[in-house]
């Protein structure tokens, strides 16, 4: 299981699944095969496999102990959810060991203190809810669970959510409307801090009001990116973004403001979906930048090729 310690915090990866996922020209606009060769890292075996001619892509939590308090960063696709739309195949009705993942790491539902979600998309919110007979309920019934204010209302009432991203619709139904029907939803404006020291930061792009989350200390430095980067070649070229952004202009200069404050700070950059070993640092360059994975064991606990 990968593990990081930066400052008083300890971070573990808490994985759903690592998977061969979508062609990279088909994921990500303005990607160039030669791209890779001339970004050997962004090649490298561990982000793409040459012989399917697919990226890595890991959907994974972050799970932040601070001050005694176990905090659970976005929850994944979740398991036994409809989504038969084409574009969503890969996370239709799944069944993937999530919860014995968080168990391998000694914690249990029962544990978390706080769920923070980046953004209300279908990979970042899933295991908010699990089934209970013929209801979503609450995965983590002793949790606060947070989203941004603006991000909520981006997807609900009169919010343009639903209008820019149809698809992404029911993932409000089933994973986030039950978290506020149980009273056991807080939302909050970016600037504020989910627990001292931990803040969070408008990350506008993907989302009009992504939230990334960032720690500061004499001790180090991390962010955690949401889905500022989808993958390392990325921060090669960062004009290249997701076919998912909603507001494509946004997420670069979004993405270019990261990087520089990822250099500057060496922070550990830590995203939701790099393969292997899912966290590094950002280096400056004469051109601009470059991705260096940070060290770490871990053994996949869940390998599977996307299906198309």
């Amino acid at each position: 299981m990968t593990t990081f310690k930066v400052g008083n915090v300890t971070i573990r990866r808490i994985e759903e699944v690592l998977e061969l996922g979508y062609p990279p020209e088909f994921m990500l606009v303005g990607f160039d095969p030669a791209m890779l060769a001339r970004h050997p890292v962004a090649a490298d075996s561990r982000f793409y496999d040459k012989a399917s001619g697919r990226s890595w892509s890991s959907i994974h939590s972050w799970l932040l102990e601070i001050d005694g308090k176990k905090i659970l960063i976005d929850t994944c696709s979740g398991n036994g959810k409809a989504r038969a739309l084409p574009i969503f195949q890969r996370f239709h009705m799944l069944d993937l060991p999530y919860l014995d993942n968080l168990a391998d790491a000694g914690v249990s539902p029962e544990d978390i203190d706080i769920v923070f979600c980046t953004h209300l998309h279908i990979d970042h919110v899933g295991w908010n809810t699990r089934r209970d007979g013929d209801n979503w309920v609450p995965t983590f019934p002793n949790a606060r669970y947070i989203f941004g204010r603006g991000e909520y209302e981006h997807w609900t009432g009169d919010g343009k959510g639903p209008v820019v991203f149809p698809d992404n619709a029911a993932v409000i139904d089933d994973s986030v409307a039950p978290i506020a029907d149980a009273g056991m939803m807080e939302l909050i404006n970016a600037g504020e801090e989910i627990v001292p020291g931990l803040r969070v930061e408008a990350a506008p792009g993907h989302t009009m009001d992504q939230l990334i989350v960032k720690y500061d200390s004499d001790d180090g430095s991390f962010v955690i990116s949401a889905d500022v980067l989808h993958h390392p070649v990325q921060v090669y070229e960062p004009f290249i973004t997701s076919r998912f952004c909603e507001y494509p202009d946004l997420a670069e200069k979004t993405r270019r403001d990261l990087l520089a404050y990822c250099a500057d700070r060496d922070a550990l950059l830590l995203p939701m979906h790099f393969g292997a070993p899912h966290a590094g640092r950002v280096a400056r360059t004469s051109t601009g930048y470059e991705f260096v994975p940070e060290a770490a064991d871990e053994a996949p606990a869940s390998l599977k090729m996307m299906r198309s």
